[in-house]
């Protein structure tokens, strides 16, 4: 009956509506009915087919409003309480047979990618070892096993006794010689021509910068900064700390020079490297004047132009100086244990001082495993994310590449223009992730309209919770690819709750939980909900097992309920929605951490630096969600000190500068609110939640 009432509502579409929508005469208008209703009835019995025949006909230059109206035609009479929201993409018969989820299916013998996902959680001997071959990670001493749980899923070992250099495995061991010659990393330079590295060209500049580290007494285990923009340059020296043994402590370029000693000093960083400035467009912005004025160890300064732009402190290096260091030395790959630690990242948790999470060698598996399996990336694919390499999605965009074959494709400018878009057609990216954030500023300005994207075949989206019309309107810019969803943390090194090519996708929804994870989801009173707060199953393959300056099992593991099978609960911190048909969507986090702009920070931090504001006794930093959804939107609750008097439109100002200034200039506030009082518990904590939902009530009424 559904099917019936789905049809009839598209083939009673008429030139009339289309012609209002899209603003054509009435010829044209016939013309693409004609062409929409035709691709419907051949259907061959399956709606879902039909939606997709409908979507090759419907062009990007057509105004988003027919895309609108089509698809809310075709699918008036679809049930959401039983199937969900409504697909926007159906794969065809290439994702059902040449994706990589199609061939691992065929390879396991199941009957679906649900099977498949529940035999990588059931099975891990069976799934990782071929996820290992798949990716060609080639091991200089093989596991013993893929998992070992004597000592409980908490403590759980993956590959004990593995022993590797995961670096190495990118780069130097990735099978015939011939592959040395294929592209690695392609780029630009904002307003420069387009730029292309090989693998063997990126090799040798690791290996430049690992026989530099060593000559300047640097050794297996030390920690070196990045505290620069992602460029290939950074990607470089990035594989060559871990080339040679180190670990790399993770700065974000945005972050201000008191942010930037606190990861410093909790990384231990024996060396930095960073840049002069950051050029965007006309504007030089400082980067070694802040790293200087955090006090850091020995820095190396690569130039942003041709040459420096300011002379260098006594002892810092300028970059090449620095390789002029390492020239002759010899730099064979460090071999060391899975769990060695390659990486520190940064997650800001509920108190002032942010997580130091370090990745093992492990944690880059995980990375290209869901690059493979999710984001269907295959070898030859340009695979394009503008990020950093302070945040997680730096050093997974590097993993996710080159442990597939595939090229890294970095714009060395701002993401939000043409230019961007531009690069995106001209590098021929098959894979393009974003923030939602960016989405809706290309929406607003119209800036991407008539590129060529014809290359993509898929783009994901990470960070914050998007907007359902924003990623709808994404599909359409490249004549309907589908948008992976991809929601996870920087302690997991990937997802934990996505979507795939085998399945059709929903905008701002998630079809599938990733490879090997699984979850529940839990009341306030920590039983099974439709909706609440998000709990993994350990173990997780990739997933932390320390912190630097946590109790990791105090952060994650005190206080959880077990799980109905008696299962190990991890605490995560995302709520989610259950939604009809198998989907989920993510609404945000349930304590005091929250994204902004794609960016994880917690409400103490932001109280931290508001507080020292004039005028202001205490604040409270909440994210609330907008009419419609999409990204959080910051929201400060103040009380002003005894006497004081600002306007709020001064206190937003005031508080914008000293959080740009001490914090992130990325973080945008959204609304001040002056208040008494900040609501309290017993034990005098502020109740954030409360503050929250009497904003959000205040906004509806």
């Amino acid at each position: 009956m559904r099917e019936r009432v789905i049809l009839g509502t598209l083939d009673a579409l008429t030139a009339e509506e289309l012609a209002s929508a899209a603003g054509l005469d009435g010829a044209r208008a016939e013309a693409l009915r004609a062409a929409i209703v035709g691709a419907w009835q051949a259907r061959g019995g399956d709606w879902l087919e039909a939606w997709r025949r409908v979507t090759t006909v419907l062009d990007a230059e057509l105004p988003f409003a027919v895309h609108r109206l089509v698809h809310e035609r075709a699918f008036a009479g679809w049930s959401e309480r039983e199937d969900g929201p409504p697909p926007v993409w159906v794969p065809g018969r290439a994702e059902l047979t040449e994706s990589n989820a199609a061939k691992l299916v065929r390879l396991f013998g199941v009957a679906s990618f649900a099977e498949l996902h529940a035999l990588s959680v059931r099975e891990p001997e069976r799934y990782w070892p071929a996820l290992l071959e798949r990716l060609g990670i080639c091991a200089d001493t093989p596991p013993v096993r893929s998992v070992e749980l004597r000592d409980g899923a908490e403590k759980a070992r993956w590959f004990p006794g593995m022993r590797l250099n995961i670096a190495a495995c990118a780069l130097e061991r990735r099978g015939s010689s011939s592959d040395d010659a294929r592209p690695a990393v392609v780029f630009r330079r904002e307003g420069g021509p387009l730029e292309v590295r090989t693998l063997a060209e990126l090799c040798e500049d690791s290996r430049k910068v690992a026989a530099s580290l060593v000559a300047l007494g640097l050794a297996e285990g030390d920690a070196i900064a990045i505290d620069m923009p992602m460029t290939y340059a950074s990607v470089a020296i990035y594989l060559g700390v871990v080339r040679m043994g180190g670990a790399v402590v993770a700065i974000a370029d945005s972050f201000s020079a008191q942010e930037i000693a606190t990861r410093l000093r909790i990384g231990e960083a024996k060396l930095v490297f960073t840049q002069d400035v950051i050029v965007r467009g006309d504007k030089t912005l400082p980067l070694y004047e802040r790293v200087r004025e955090a006090g850091p160890p020995r820095t190396v300064v690569l130039a942003a132009r041709e040459v420096l732009s300011a002379p260098l402190a006594e002892g810092d290096l300028a970059w090449p100086e620095f390789l002029a260091r390492g020239a002759g030395t010899a730099a064979p790959y460090a071999v060391r244990d899975v769990e060695a630690e390659t990486n520190v990242l940064f997650s800001s948790g509920t108190t002032g001082e942010p997580k130091a999470i370090p990745w093992s060698q492990l944690t880059p598996i995980k990375a290209a495993a869901d690059a493979h399996v999710h984001h269907d990336v295959r070898p030859g694919d340009v695979v394009c994310w503008p990020t950093n390499l302070g945040w997680m999605m730096g050093p997974w965009l590097i993993y996710a590449s080159l442990l597939n074959d595939a090229t890294l494709a970095l714009y060395e400018g701002s993401p939000l223009g043409r230019d961007f878009g531009a690069f995106v057609a001209d590098a021929r990216v098959s894979l393009l992730g974003l923030v939602p954030s960016l989405v809706k500023t290309w929406r607003a300005s119209d800036c991407m309209r008539g590129l060529d994207w014809s290359a993509l075949r898929a783009f994901s989206s990470t960070g914050e919770a998007s907007t359902p019309l924003d990623m709808h309107w994404l599909m359409t810019l490249a004549g309907y690819r589908p948008i992976i969803e991809y929601c996870g943390g920087t302690e997991i090194g990937g997802g934990y709750l996505t979507g795939s090519v085998l399945e059709p996708q929903v905008p701002s929804a998630f079809s599938t939980p990733a490879m090997g994870a699984s979850f529940v989801l839990l009341d306030e009173h920590g039983a099974a909900a439709g909706t609440g707060e998000l709990a993994l199953v350990a173990p997780m393959c990739g997933s932390s097992n320390r912190l630097k300056n946590r109790d990791h099992h105090e952060v994650y593991f005190a206080g959880m309920p077990k799980g109905a099978g008696g299962e190990t609960l991890r605490r995560h911190g995302d709520e989610v929605e259950r939604l009809g048909g198998g989907y989920y969507r993510a609404l945000g986090r349930v304590d005091d951490t929250m994204n902004l702009g794609g960016i994880k920070t917690s409400s103490a931090e932001l109280e931290r630096v508001c507080n020292r504001a004039a005028g202001v006794l205490e604040t409270a930093a909440i994210a609330t969600t907008p009419r419609g959804g999409g990204p959080s939107q910051l929201v400060l609750d103040c009380v002003l000190a005894p006497g004081a008097s600002v306007e709020p439109a001064e206190l937003a100002r005031q508080l914008s500068q000293a959080i740009a200034r001490d914090l992130n200039p990325l973080f945008k506030i959204h609304e001040v609110v002056t208040t008494a009082a900040l609501p309290r518990t017993a034990s005098n904590k502020v109740m954030r939640r409360v503050l929250r939902a009497e904003y959000e009530a205040a906004r509806r009424g």
